[in-house]
Order: C-alpha cells, then structure tokens, then sequence
C-alpha cells in the first residue's frame, strides 16, 4: 500500500511540473519571472499613483538638469523652437451671410484688436511677456515640467479695453497634497485638482507663493490657497495614460541616462587633466642631511599640478593609476546615450546633438519628417486645448466691453469663433526638390495655395497682398523678372505683359510688330 501510494505521488509530482510547464509555454516571454529578471519590480499603479509617487523628485532632477546639461538645455530648447518658434498667426474666418465669401471687414477688424491686445501690459496680467513670449514660456514650461497653468483674469490692463489677461503659473504651484474642504457633493480632490464624479475638473488649488520660493517670506496671516474655477484655468499638459490628472516631463525617461553622461563625460575630463599632469619627484637617501646638518622639513605631496617637482620624503614613493588618455570608446558611447536621449523626447540624434556627420541627404530628411509629424500632433492640441479657448474667452469679453461690435454674436457665437491657426513653419531640406513637390501637387489638386503656405508658417492673404503690391510696384517702374511668371515663361523666356498701357504724356502703348503679331494669334510663348 505504501509503495502504491509512493509511485502514485511521484506520478502526480510529474503531472503537476508538466502542467507548470505548459502554462508557462502559454504565457507571454515578457511576463516571465527567471534568474535573469528576478530584480524587475513592476508594482501596478493608476496614472496618478506613478505621478504622486514620482513627481517632486522627477521634476527637481528635470530643472536640475536644464540648468547645468548642455544636452538637456538644448533638448528643451529644440523641442520649444519646433512647436512654437516665433508664435502663431490667428486668422479670422468669418463667412458673409450672402454667398458664403469671407467678411473681409469684420475679420481684419477682429486680427487687429486681437494684434493689439497681444502686446505686454495688456494681455499678461504681470506686464513682461507678450502674447508670442507668453505662449512660448508655456509651452517651454510643458516640455520641462510636463504641465502648465495659464490663469484667466478678466480685468483689463495697459492700453486695452478688454478685461481680459493672462497668468502663467509652474506646475509645483498647484499644491498636489490639497485635502479640500468637504462639500455636500461627491466631488474628491485628486493632485490638487477637484473632481467631479464623471471625472471632470472643478476648480484647482494653487499655491499663493512657489513652494521653492522660500527666501521671501509670506506674511503668516495670508491665506495659503487660492482656490480658481476650472472655467478660469487652461491646463496644458499632454495626456499618455486614460484618466491622467496631472503631467509628466518630456525628459522623465531620459533622466537617468542624462545623469550617467554627465558622470561620464567630467570622469573623461578629470582622467585626462591627470594624465596630462606632468611631474617629477625627487627622492633622497633616509636619513641624509643637507648642508646645516638638518633633515630637511619634506612637505607632504598631496596635489597633483602639471610642470612641478616635488620632494618626497626619505623611503616614501609615488604610485599613480595608469591614466590612458580618451580611446576609440568615448564618442560612439555619447552618441549611444544621446541616441537614448532623443527617443525619449520623441526627436532624431542629430537633432539633439547638432551632429550631422554620420547621416546624408535621405537620413536626414527622414529624421526630419518624423520629428515633424511628432511636432505637428503637439501643434495641432495646442490649437485645440491653449489658443481656441484663449481666443473663444477673448471674443467674448471684447464684445461684452463694446471693443468690437459683432452682429448676432449673441445668438450665433460659432460664426465668429472660426479662426485659422497659422503654426511655425520648417524650413526645406532640399528647396528644389520640395518646391517642385508642392508645384505639382497644387497643380493636381492634391493641395491649395493655402495648404502650401500655412505649412510653411505663412498667411495666405498676407502673402497674396504683398505679392500684389510688389508686381504693382515692377509695374509701375517698367521692370520685368523672372520671378513674375506673367512676364516669363517657367522655361525663363520672356512672353508679352501689357503693362503702363498709357504713357505720362496722353498716349497709348500698344504691341507693335513681332508682338502685335503674337497676341493676336494668340502665340505669345505663354505657359
């Protein structure tokens, strides 16, 4: 019965371990738990619990960083200059009610107030920045600290009679730690936001003063908190998780490589001062005395500095580290941790680096395009979640303050709420090449003139009206280029242009000869 019961466990041991292994054959590799991964904690956290268990220490590293890296600055300043570079253009699109043509009036007239309130003591509450400034600190901010707070103050400032302004505000301003006080609702304060229970924001708490701001002191009886209505806050930040209440900075999975560069690169540094330290030593007998019948009074040799000699006393020796000086490895292992840098931030290397020696023409302009369309997708929620609710609030205090008088504003909002949103533009990798591409894809029909200018940061109208007033201008001095394509073919040959039909003196200029001939046959060498 024994040995019955002995062959039947070793059976059932068996059974069991080749169980075991076929559910581990069913399991993803990744999800494995070996020797090799055993120190592969992976604790399961919403999006808010990474961020409260995370964040302070994230972003004091981040600033650290983009204060004293050189890579990190320029990877901040990059990102900045390629989603925002001078500002954008707004473009009013208000429609005629007839015909459906724009209302070139009330447009022109919106740009300009808009112009008008975008300078300094008008639209930032503080009186430094303008609109262009204030929009390239926030989203300077944004890449940094991974969000950014733009208050609306409706009280007019400077010149303007709009009562409306901006405040920008750090993230660390928003007090992550606030309880609230509890209401008879069921909203819940989560990361200093309050939370309805749908999960939109209510109001925000933030700090009267930078939590980092500890020189100046606060009065002790100022209230700590100011409590703002989510109506009156822009939250920008650029959401990667479902249900993320607060930001993350760009550079939060590049920290730690950043950090082993900069170990690496002054431990480099240092190793080379010191292999380039020349010295001598000079080592006497023990015991041996100079002249006076003294021992001499040795000083201990604790410094290394290059072109010296130093005594050492009797029976002591020198023993230096052999100090090689940078090999073959130096560079290729920058470029690798710079490589990890820019897959972080969502860029190419050259970009980051500035280094362009190992890529040609096709690696480059592929770099280029895939930076861009990641650029574009963070242009395209700023238009939608920064500039349109600035704009639409803006509208509505310029109305309310009789600056601009809109008919059937009140009814119809929408009409007027319509605007174009002109982003930076980037320059060509290759102009002839590019230029030819936009040429035939406006002559297929697959773009408009004003596809083709808005994605080169340009406003179509504003390029039209120049261009105009420039050809009116060659016109009128009687000068031809070839960049007219009215007076020149695309071959570069000139064809007839009737221009100064009437000379200063009464008489009429008319083709005569070989020309005449020309427009009347209709062969005048035209496109």
């Amino acid at each position: 019965m024994g040995l019955r019961n002995a062959w039947k466990g070793l059976f059932t041991s068996n059974n069991d371990l080749n169980s075991r292994r076929n559910r581990l054959k069913r399991m993803y590799a990744g999800a494995r738990v070996d020797r090799t991964n055993l120190s592969w904690i992976t604790p399961l956290s919403s999006p808010d619990q990474s961020y409260k268990n995370s964040i302070e220490t994230l972003r004091k590293r981040v600033h650290d960083l983009v204060r004293n890296n050189n890579y990190a600055a320029q990877a901040v300043r990059y990102a900045t200059n390629q989603i925002v570079g001078q500002g954008v253009t707004m473009q009013a699109q208000i429609k005629s009610q007839r015909g459906g043509t724009p209302n070139t009036r009330l447009n022109e007239s919106i740009e300009s107030e808009w112009s008008r309130w975008g300078r300094k003591d008008s639209c930032d509450i503080r009186g430094v920045l303008c609109f262009s400034e204030l929009e390239r600190l926030a989203v300077r901010s944004m890449i940094e600290s991974g969000e950014c707070f733009i208050v609306i103050h409706r009280k007019a400032y400077g010149r303007s009679k709009i009562p409306f302004s901006l405040e920008i505000l750090e993230a660390e301003q928003l007090d992550a730690d606030y309880k609230g006080v509890k209401k008879n609702n069921k909203n819940v304060w989560r990361l200093g936001i309050e939370i309805s229970p749908e999960g939109r924001a209510v109001s925000y708490a933030f700090l009267k003063k930078h939590p980092g701001d500890t020189t100046f002191e606060t009065p002790v009886k100022e209230r700590r908190h100011i409590i703002v209505p989510a109506k009156d806050v822009i939250h920008l930040f650029l959401p990667l998780r479902p249900g993320q209440h607060r930001g993350v900075p760009f550079l939060a999975s590049a920290i730690n490589h950043l950090h082993q560069l900069d170990g690496y690169i002054e431990a480099t540094v240092v190793g080379q001062r010191a292999s380039s330290a020349l010295m001598g030593f000079i080592t006497s007998p023990e015991g041996e005395l100079d002249a006076g019948g003294e021992v001499f009074d040795y000083e201990r040799v604790s410094g290394f500095e290059p072109g010296t000699f130093k005594y050492l006393a009797p029976g002591e020796s020198i023993s230096v580290p052999d100090l090689d000086k940078a090999n073959g490895e130096f560079e290729p292992f920058v470029r690798a941790m710079l490589r990890s840098m820019a897959s972080g931030l969502g860029c190419s290397f050259e970009a980051i680096s500035s280094d362009y020696s190992q890529s040609n023409y096709s690696s480059s302009r592929l770099a280029m395009m895939q930076d861009r369309d990641h650029w574009r997708t963070i242009q395209k929620m700023l238009k939608e979640t920064f500039y349109q609710p600035i704009y639409e609030y803006w509208l509505e205090m310029a109305v309310l303050s009789g600056t601009l008088t809109l008919p059937t504003y009140s009814t119809t909002p929408e009409v007027y709420e319509k605007v174009r949103w002109v982003c930076r533009g980037y320059s060509y990798v290759d102009p002839q090449k590019e230029v030819a591409a936009m040429k035939d894809a406006v002559r297929c029909g697959f773009k408009t003139l004003t596809d083709v200018v808005s994605e080169n940061g340009g406003d179509i109208e504003e390029l039209l009206i120049a261009r105009q007033t420039e050809l009116a201008k060659l016109d009128e001095m009687n000068i031809i280029t070839d960049s007219d394509p009215s007076a020149t073919n695309k071959s570069g040959g000139s064809q007839y242009k009737p221009i100064n039909t009437v000379d200063p003196f009464g008489d009429t200029d008319a083709p005569t000869g070989e020309d005449a001939e020309n427009v009347a046959d209709g062969s005048d060498g035209s496109y």
